[in-house]
């Protein structure tokens, strides 16, 4: 009896595979709504990361770029957070919001990258920095924005960091905020903002 070859199914890692593959390239897909549900279909894959960020680069539609912006944070892998922070420098306000709103759902992500945010050369960046550092415990936040105040020469970013340490920090950050008062004495809304968050401090918080 001659042997009869049978098609062979292709196994279901396969077939995952290739949908996965199909799915990224619908992200170049001339209509919007094919890119939208693209995006939203990538949100559980790791491996898609390096797409959507390529996606997010040049796409013209705001509803698609939000769909791409919370498919990275659903990820919300370390390569997630990279693909994010470009975002930060963006002239257009519902993106760079958008991008800060997704990095601040990925708290333990954003850690490796907060010291470098902190120092960077542009004072915007920082200060949308400060609102990530909010998010962490806080010992570790009022390390990193004590670390800032020390040497911070923008008294805008010093505010945010005052801000914030008057919401979250402990007892610790009383001496930076006591130095940085004395160093922008002629800026007369710094040591003013110091010193309501001296008394929450000293009054309870930490």
């Amino acid at each position: 009896m001659p042997l009869v070859r049978r098609d062979i199914a292709p196994s279901p890692a396969a077939s995952t595979a290739a949908d996965q593959a199909a799915t990224r390239d619908a992200l170049r897909a001339a209509e919007p709504e094919m890119r939208w549900n693209a995006a939203r279909a990538l949100g559980t894959d790791p491996a898609s990361v390096a797409a959507l960020a390529a996606a997010l680069e040049t796409e013209p539609v705001p509803r698609v770029r939000e769909a791409i912006v919370t498919a990275l944070m659903r990820i919300g892998s370390e390569d997630s957070v990279r693909a994010l922070l470009p975002y930060l420098r963006v002239q257009d306000a519902a993106l760079r919001g958008a991008a800060l709103d997704a990095l601040q759902a990925l708290p333990d992500s954003t850690v490796p990258f907060l010291s470098m945010l902190l120092h960077d050369a542009d004072s915007d960046v920082r200060i949308l920095a400060v609102e990530l550092v909010r998010g962490m415990p806080a010992a570790e936040a009022t390390r990193q924005l004590c670390d800032m105040l020390e040497h911070e020469a923008h008294p805008n970013v010093c505010a945010s960091a005052v801000d914030a340490l008057a919401e979250i920090g402990t007892r610790d950050a009383l001496p930076a905020l006591e130095r940085c008062a004395r160093r922008f004495a002629d800026t007369p809304f710094l040591p003013f903002a110091i010193s309501i968050a001296l008394t929450r401090i000293s009054n309870g918080q930490g």
